[in-house]
């Protein structure tokens, strides 16, 4: 069974890298359920089937640059695709061997900078999937 580095994992917006990512997580995918059981249920244990699948939220960490075209306030920034409310395609890549490939549409829902005073301008960018997740 093969082991993978997490590094030289990519999010892109389209066919663009977002510039700078030190860290992703999500889009973590669960599916609802629903009770079923009824009084001739074998051996009196519940049972489910499954209803909503869920796309729950993506979350990328930048050492934030105010002029990179994949962060700022202009057409294919995070910043103005939050401001413009539009869903964008996203492609995460994984860093195995294939590589497998997520794809999704999503809007940008959060941007948040970090400016400590002994560190670098960072943010904290989260995305909220739409429809189906696309997985290979």
């Amino acid at each position: 069974m093969a082991k993978y580095s997490a590094f030289g994992c990519a999010l892109k917006r389209g066919a663009t890298a977002i510039a700078n990512v030190t860290n992703i997580s999500g889009p973590g995918l669960s599916l609802d359920t629903e009770d079923v059981t009824s009084h001739d249920s074998t051996g009196g244990w519940e049972e489910v089937v499954g209803t909503i699948l869920r796309s729950g939220e993506v979350t990328l960490d930048i050492v934030y640059d105010p002029d990179n075209a994949t962060h700022k306030y202009a057409a294919a920034g995070l910043l103005h695709d939050l401001v413009s409310r539009v869903a964008q395609t996203y492609n995460l890549y994984f860093s195995d061997s294939t590589p497998a490939t997520w794809s999704f549409s999503a809007l940008v829902t959060g941007f948040q900078p970090g400016m400590p005073v002994n560190g670098a301008l960072t943010a904290s960018v989260t995305l909220k999937p739409t429809g189906a997740v696309t997985l290979a």
